[in-house]
Formats: C-alpha cells, structure tokens, sequence
C-alpha cells in the first residue's frame, strides 16, 4: 500500500482491524523485518490495525533529495500518521532507528499515543557498548547466503542457529539490495533529533525498553538511561541477545510485548478493552 505525505509516497503493508499500532524497522532494512518479529504477537491477540511502513530510502519508499537528517523522516511519519490513522490514538513501536524515532513520535504527540515500545532503541549518546561476540553457532550458511549476506548475519546475530537463519533469509535479506546507500548518508548528516522543549513533560503512557545484553550496536546502558525520562516504562535487558534481539530471544519478546499491550488495554484502549 502507498500514502502520499509530504510529497512522498510512503509503502507500508497493513494487517488487521482494530487499534492502530504503528512499527517502524531500523537502518538498513524494510519493514519486514518488524512485521516478522510483532505479527506472532498478534496471531492470538485480534482487534489491532498493525502498519508497517517502509522508511525513506529502505524498501520501497524513496529518500528525496533535500532530506538531511532525522527531523525531515519524523515529520514524513507525522504526516504519514495523519493520513493512515487520522485523529485516533494509536500505539508506537520501534527497533534501533526506528526506536529513536518512536520516541520522537511520542514526544511531539503525546496524547495521541496510548503506548510507547522501544526494542534495542540507538539514542543521542552510547556507551559501554560491546564488542560484537557470537555466543552460539551451528547454523551453516555455505550455499545458502551470499557472501555479503553471510557478513550481514555473521556481524548481526550473536546467536547463529537454523532459526535465526532462517529469520534472516525471511524478514532481512530481501531488503538489502533495496537499500539507498546514498540517501541513507545524506540523512546521517543530521541524525540527531531536535531536542524537546526542557519544559516538556516525560511521556506518561505505557512503555517498554527491550535491551539486548550482548547488543553490539546500541548497547544497554544507554537504553537504561530512558527509564528516568518514561514513569510508566518496564525495562529488561535480555541475555544471549544482540541487535537482532526479536529474533533470536522470540518468546520473551512476545511475552513482554504482550504485557505492554495489556497495559496500554487498561488505559481503555487497543483491542480488549477492560471492564
């Protein structure tokens, strides 16, 4: 599906009816890399309109050539909101990048947002991050990735199984070669958001920060950080997980997605409304 905002047509794929809850992937891939990792969420859990948009120079959205920084992809996403959801509340949730950019969702619209879920979120400074350091593997990747994509998975997962192989060849590769290198490094060039007015008040709606212990591109002390900026934020940090920490610890993150949907349900919003 297409939607014009701001002049660009923005590709999102669509799932469900209901409560809007909006996914947005990190750098380097496309939306279904978010949409494989939330719709197990929702296999036993109706009543939620999930959208999954491609962002600006990843899969099938284009990067126009005056973007150069954050601040133009988080108004394209406003404007993207305003005509896929209109006026209702909704729910954000975000991986890396698109973690970051959640963020500044919920910023400029908090009463809009009903619930706010960060999975291994980048921000403004990292530290204490590790060294990437692989913890299992037996999968064997000879014949069945290309070279380069046999980088991208070696420099990616920390954990190296059939599954989260097979989770790679289905909800990353493919967006790869779609990628617009070029854009990507004009948008860099002002990666950091505008900072909140210092009068702002934290974000008071559910949230959930997902750190991966073994996280070697955002690390989890700076995700930790957050939880002073969020009252209402669960936060767990996951052992024997990197940066693709949906993929390789699944169970957990659908269980501590789920408890952040009820929460935002107790609120009386999203698909099982309370009593």
């Amino acid at each position: 599906m297409e939607a014009e905002a701001g002049g660009v047509a923005v590709h999102y794929a669509e799932h469900g009816s209901g409560f809007p809850v909006v996914a947005l992937h990190g750098a380097g891939v496309d939306h279904r890399e978010m949409l494989g990792a939330l719709e197990p969420v929702f296999r036993e859990r109706p009543g939620y309109r999930r959208v999954y948009p491609d962002l600006p120079g990843m899969g099938r959205t284009p990067v126009p050539d005056w973007f150069r920084g954050s601040d133009d992809v988080l108004e394209l996403l406003l404007g993207l909101i305003d005509v896929v959801v209109g006026e209702e509340e909704f729910a954000i949730a975000g991986h890396s990048f698109g973690g970051y950019l959640a963020r500044g969702v919920a910023a400029r619209r908090p009463a809009q947002v009903a619930g706010l879920a960060m999975i291994c979120p980048i921000g403004e400074e990292a530290r204490d991050v590790p060294a990437h350091a692989v913890l299992h593997a037996s999968a064997d990747v000879t014949g069945v990735l290309s070279p380069a994509e046999q980088d991208q998975y070696r420099d990616y997962f920390v954990i190296q199984t059939p599954d989260t192989l097979r989770r790679f060849r289905e909800h990353v590769a493919p967006a790869l070669p779609l990628v617009d290198a070029d854009g990507l490094g004009r948008m860099s060039e002002r990666w950091r958001l505008s900072d909140v007015p210092p009068d702002a008040p934290p974000y008071a709606g559910p949230t959930l920060i997902l750190a991966g212990r073994q996280d070697s591109t955002a690390g989890y002390a700076g995700p930790w950080e957050l939880v002073e900026r969020y009252p209402r934020a669960t936060y767990a940090v996951l052992d024997r997980a990197g940066h693709a920490l949906p993929h390789e610890q699944p169970a957990l993150f659908t269980a501590l997605v789920t408890e952040w949907l009820d929460r935002v349900d107790e609120r009386g919003h999203g698909g099982r409304l309370t009593d």
